[in-house]
């Protein structure tokens, strides 16, 4: 029987997709590209990718600039800690490693927001060193193609894969051996829809012998879903609106928001007006309610938020310790979660 790495190898070779930080594995942009693309799919993540390079096209560009300005170009792909990771561990490499991208996989490994499966990706396709990568696409792979059912999200099955991809590395080319195993759990194996008509390894794919392709890879338990209620304030006051940064450790930290009513049930539109919260942030003004958004559903990984928008004009401003006034013209240079930043982009381009 063909090794395996060899089989994959002229798999790769045919369907090798071109992807801007393969030209030349520069590890700056290997390990971009690596962290847009945890949680985000390559077709969405490459707008992403290219503009983040544009804006920052170095190590040392990365660590100079302010976290805010990394915010507003990550803006609208989500996940956020992986941006302020990433502005984090630019300044590590710039202090520690003189601004050169470090070349040994236990460096790599300690870089802020960088795990064994990014540092097994950049230590094969930059450096050449023989680790083997672990992702999705990996463990979907081996899961179908050696019938592995213990859970992906156990100890006892994280080493077991590990073994596994361990022993089939091409250990002579880890890098693009790593690359096509991660093409072909995408492109070829899918989570929906595999092509296995067309496969390499239909003759010894154990899921497709046993009719198992929809039940591997196994999972022991699924993260509950939260449901939380936001009713933003879109507080207007003579061109200007106010505004304040998120700074708990919660789902967009260090992004802007309007002023908050977050409720633990979905309040009827007149409960959220007549809350102590509408109160106090209005305090003894006299609002307009000018109107106010359909209810709009935004889902994260592990939770739904259900937000609407209160559209609100006042004759004189209201202070608020917690929130700045803002001028129109000024907003769209403060990064915002994606369906504020939809929404204010839809209301504005109305009046403005």
């Amino acid at each position: 029987m063909t090794p395996f790495h060899k089989t994959l190898s002229i798999w790769f070779q045919q369907n090798r997709r071109d992807l801007p930080w393969r030209h030349n594995n520069n590890p700056y942009l290997v390990w971009i590209s690596e962290i847009i693309l945890q949680q985000t799919r390559v077709e969405q993540g490459l707008p992403w990718y290219l503009r983040f390079i544009e804006r920052f096209p170095d190590i040392k560009t990365l660590a100079e600039a302010s976290e805010e300005d990394v915010l507003l170009v990550w803006q609208g792909l989500g996940y956020y800690t992986r941006a302020r990771n990433l502005h984090k561990a630019a300044r590590q490499i710039m202090l520690q490693f003189n601004g050169e991208f470090p070349g040994f996989f236990d460096q790599i490994r300690n870089l802020k927001g960088v795990g064994d499966y990014t540092a097994s990706a950049i230590a094969s396709i930059s450096f050449g060193l023989p680790h083997a990568v672990l992702d999705g696409n990996v463990f979907r792979v081996l899961a179908r193609i050696f019938g592995v059912f213990t859970p992906i999200d156990t100890t006892q099955g994280k080493k077991e894969f590990a073994r596994l991809a361990d022993s089939l590395l091409d250990k002579k080319n880890p890098g693009a051996y790593n690359e096509a195993l991660m093409d072909f759990g995408a492109l070829q194996c899918k989570p929906l829809n595999p092509i296995c008509s067309e496969c390499p390894f239909e003759s010894q794919c154990y899921a497709l012998k046993n009719h198992q392709i929809e039940y591997l890879p196994v999972k022991s338990k699924k993260t509950a879903q939260r449901n939380r209620y936001f009713n933003y304030l879109l507080i207007r006051y003579n061109e200007q609106f106010y505004l304040q940064k998120r700074k708990e450790d919660d789902i967009w930290k260090n992004l802007y928001q309007l002023p908050l009513i977050e409720t633990e049930l979905d309040l009827k539109e007149t409960e959220v007006l007549s809350s102590s919260r509408f109160k106090e942030i209005l305090k003894n003004s006299t609002p307009v309610i000018e109107c106010i958004s359909p209810g709009i559903i935004h889902q994260l990984s592990h939770q739904k938020l259900f937000i609407r928008f209160i559209n609100i004009r006042l004759d004189q401003p209201v202070s608020l310790n917690e929130y700045s006034l803002v001028p129109v013209g000024q907003l769209f240079s403060f990064p915002f979660p994606k369906p504020l930043n939809e929404y204010l982009l839809k209301e504005l381009n109305k009046t403005i």
